[in-house]
């Protein structure tokens, strides 16, 4: 998918690497972007910012975790914009706590923010792309959707929703022949603030703009699934061969991984 004069739209797009990708898709020649964010201020001070870069750009203040949001700024999108070409489902959130010390309230966030809206937004927008033909969707899951972690449960299982909803929607297009990519985004921690506690034995913490480039890239390309650090063949290969006590050990005592959590605080 060639970036240039395509219309872009990415949730969260205020901030972190949704803000990244907006500006590098504006770089790579994009006709319009839009930008879906729950922060009024942010989204004005970021069309501020993006005004020299060219191309047009629209901005909405959206709740991704409510369905009536979702849709009316969806048609107003097609209304006032037009037929979105590329769209990546960015906006997430964390609640990094054992699950028993989770409420109702926090359960239903995360699962609407993280899963239901890639669902909700594609459902809005994947229609236009069939109709002509052409498309791409990006959905950045997590590596917490591939292992489990202690004070990661609810994201986990929205993350694991999402990563196997997009797939499928990704063998869907396949099988219909469809010329639409999907593209599944599984990257461990990034230094964006979301995650700020987190300690890494191992691997590296992901900076914002290698990792915001590697996506950018992974769209052009219309690459299925992209994990980093570390490779999803690799992830899957080790929960494929060792007996799960083994890949407990390895993940808690080598990478440290069980770990990341513990002295997590998160977005102030």
């Amino acid at each position: 998918m060639d970036f240039k004069n395509k219309i872009v739209l990415i949730t969260g797009g205020c901030s972190g690497i949704g803000k990244i990708m907006g500006r590098k898709s504006l770089e790579r020649g994009c006709s319009k972007l839009i930008i879906w964010d729950i922060n009024e201020e942010g989204l004005a001070h970021t069309k501020s910012e993006f005004s020299k870069l060219g191309g047009e750009i629209f901005t909405y203040k959206v709740d991704v975790s409510n369905l009536d949001d979702i849709k009316i700024n969806a048609q107003q999108v097609r209304t006032e914009v037009g037929s979105v070409d590329v769209l990546i489902n960015n906006a997430g959130i964390v609640v990094g706590k054992y699950f028993h010390e989770h409420t109702h309230e926090q359960i239903d966030k995360s699962m609407s923010i993280n899963s239901n809206a890639p669902m909700h937004l594609t459902l809005e927008f994947l229609p236009g792309m069939i109709a002509k033909n052409s498309g791409a969707i990006c959905n950045i899951a997590s590596s917490a959707g591939l292992i489990s972690n202690p004070k990661m449960s609810v994201y986990a299982a929205s993350k694991w929703a999402a990563i196997g909803w997009g797939d499928s929607v990704r063998l869907e297009m396949r099988q219909l022949k469809k010329n639409i990519s999907v593209t599944t985004i599984m990257p461990f921690f990034i230094n964006t603030g979301m995650f700020d506690g987190v300690k890494s034995k191992v691997l590296p913490i992901l900076e914002p703009e290698k990792t915001s480039e590697r996506i950018i890239k992974a769209i052009e390309n219309e690459t299925k699934m992209l994990a980093m650090p570390l490779p999803y063949w690799f992830i899957r290969f080790s929960q494929g061969i060792l007996p799960i006590p083994a890949f407990d050990w390895v993940m808690e005592n080598v990478f440290g991984i069980y770990d990341t959590m513990k002295e997590f605080t998160g977005r102030k």
